[in-house]
């Protein structure tokens, strides 16, 4: 067996033993942005990885979803682990029809390789812009992987930061799937929510077939206070951010944990917290539902029941 390296240094494991959440999930909430790291002995890292994570695999994935009161998943496939999709695969197949992915895959890849992930539940694939991540994004060969996944009714998911957003957004246009922001597009949230950045973003949103993930407040918090310690009004400079996109666009958000939080620097947020973060900024039921429930599955699981 190979010898696991090391993890990254400074790397925040996930929160050991999270709350309980105050807030119930309704029935049929789904995590809409999750992941696994491995575990490195049956799953290795990619070689030209940015990262070494901790192992955070399916069974502990699992565990929080159930703890958490969550009925299904989306696991996102991890930049650790590039284009090798095993890990996230696994997850989603024994997950028993309450998962789906999304998938990271090269322009190469063939037909035969996209039918299988569909059949595994598959759903969309990620295109990162991030660039502490990834090397280079090449819009000439995203374009032809969201040409090939296509006809398959995928989507398109963007993992960018909102300044890059100018240089993006007519590419972002082009493509021909529906098209999903993580972290809503990673605004500075230290501007206002109604200035010309933001306001920028969500002219991008209405403009075409966007959603948005209202997702990883610890991610882009500047002042907090943490989601630990029972904090019950954690990271309130990003909730009129989520505010504004879930009155804007109620049938077009979605929710998710982003467990097991990769990359966070600053703390390691109690994932409990971030439940009940959810009513501050989906502050009725019906926009609760909509976020929570229907939105995800109508993306994921169109035409199945809850």
């Amino acid at each position: 067996m190979p010898t696991a390296s090391p993890k990254t240094p400074g790397w925040l494991d996930w929160h050991p033993s999270p709350s309980e959440p105050a807030f119930r999930l309704p029935p049929g909430t789904v995590d809409a942005h999750c992941h696994v790291f491995g575990p490195q002995a049956e799953f290795p890292f990619a070689p030209q990885r940015k990262y070494t994570p901790c192992d955070a695999g399916k069974d502990q994935l699992f565990r929080l979803r159930d703890h958490l009161g969550i009925t299904r998943t989306v696991i996102v496939q991890a930049t650790c682990h590039g284009t090798d999709n095993s890990a996230m695969v696994d997850a989603v197949r024994a997950a028993g029809g309450r998962a789906r992915g999304v998938a990271s895959v090269r322009p190469d890849v063939t037909e035969g390789e996209l039918l299988d992930l569909h059949a595994a539940g598959v759903r969309g694939v990620r295109f990162n812009f991030v660039r502490r991540l990834v090397d280079a994004s090449p819009q000439d060969g995203l374009r032809t992987i969201a040409e090939k996944v296509a006809p398959l009714g995928w989507h398109v998911v963007l993992y960018f930061e909102s300044a890059d957003l100018p240089d993006l957004e007519d590419f972002f246009a082009s493509l021909p799937t529906p098209l999903v922001v993580d972290h809503m597009g990673r605004p500075d949230v230290t501007r206002p929510v109604d200035g010309p950045e933001f306001s920028r973003f969500l002219r991008f949103v209405g403009a075409g077939d966007v959603w948005v993930k209202v997702t990883c407040p610890e991610r882009l918090s500047a002042t907090g206070p943490a989601a630990l310690d029972g904090e019950p009004h954690p990271y309130a400079d990003v909730v009129p951010f989520g505010r504004r996109v879930v009155e804007e666009f109620p049938d077009r958000v979605l929710w998710g944990t982003d467990w097991p939080h990769p990359n966070l620097t600053g703390h390691m947020p109690d994932d409990g917290l971030l439940v009940d973060y959810v009513p501050r900024i989906a502050v009725t039921a019906d926009q609760r539902h909509k976020l929570l429930v229907d939105n995800p599955m109508k993306l994921y699981w169109p035409g199945e029941e809850i």
